[in-house]
């Protein structure tokens, strides 16, 4: 019998997201603040704790949470980031409607069709210094790691560390898209905040999947 992650509550799993952002607001704003405007873990928590305050002690599948989730950023955050979050959780909760159990291949499907809907609003390329560069090697890791029989768990943890990868890829880029575009060389030798708080996400998704595996 293949393996497949049982999900009761899908608030469970979007608190769980909740919890890395907020937790790590100042660590993100820190980071944002060497080249930006220093306010990404201040924007990200607002607006994940607008989706808390509203799927707080509802029972809800994974899908209609992370639709929450996507509108709180969507309605709650300025700037950039709330758009392109908001496409990556509507793809994520489109693919997986009505699904309490999911096999890697429905994790697949949910990751590529983020990607996807991040890719319809943002040019966005891997070693542009953003988020992309966390979550497209994640994602195109996974797949592949499906692809070769790997287990749910190894594949999971096998996303994980393209994430990671991806993250600390951004150390030595200089920024093409964003606020940060405009200082050039000078963008280099600092972790962009996006790819932070995306590897954050991701490594946190994973876990909370892989607890939940049977």
């Amino acid at each position: 019998m293949s393996e497949v992650v049982v999900i009761k509550n899908g608030v469970d799993v979007v608190n769980d997201l909740i919890n890395v952002i907020v937790s790590n607001r100042d660590y993100l704003s820190e980071i944002d603040g060497a080249i930006g405007d220093g306010d990404h873990g201040i924007n990200m928590a607002k607006g994940f704790n607008i989706c808390k305050t509203r799927i707080d002690g509802k029972e809800l599948t994974l899908s209609e949470a992370l639709a929450e989730l996507s509108d709180s950023l969507m309605e709650g955050i300025g700037g950039s980031m709330g758009p392109l979050y908001g496409c990556i959780f509507t793809g994520w909760s489109d693919s997986i409607q009505g699904k309490t159990e999911l096999t890697k291949e429905d994790v697949q499907a949910m990751l590529v069709n983020g990607m996807s809907e991040l890719q319809d609003i943002s040019p966005a390329q891997k070693g542009d210094k953003c988020l992309v560069d966390t979550l497209f090697p994640a994602v195109e890791t996974f797949q592949q790691a499906v692809k070769d029989g790997k287990t749910f768990k190894e594949a999971l943890n096998i996303m994980k560390d393209a994430a990671a990868k991806g993250r600390d890829s951004t150390k030595d880029l200089v920024a093409k898209i964003g606020r940060a575009s405009r200082l050039g060389e000078r963008s280099k030798g600092v972790l962009d905040a996006g790819a932070t708080s995306c590897c954050l996400l991701v490594t946190q998704l994973a876990d909370s999947l892989e607890a939940r595996i049977k």
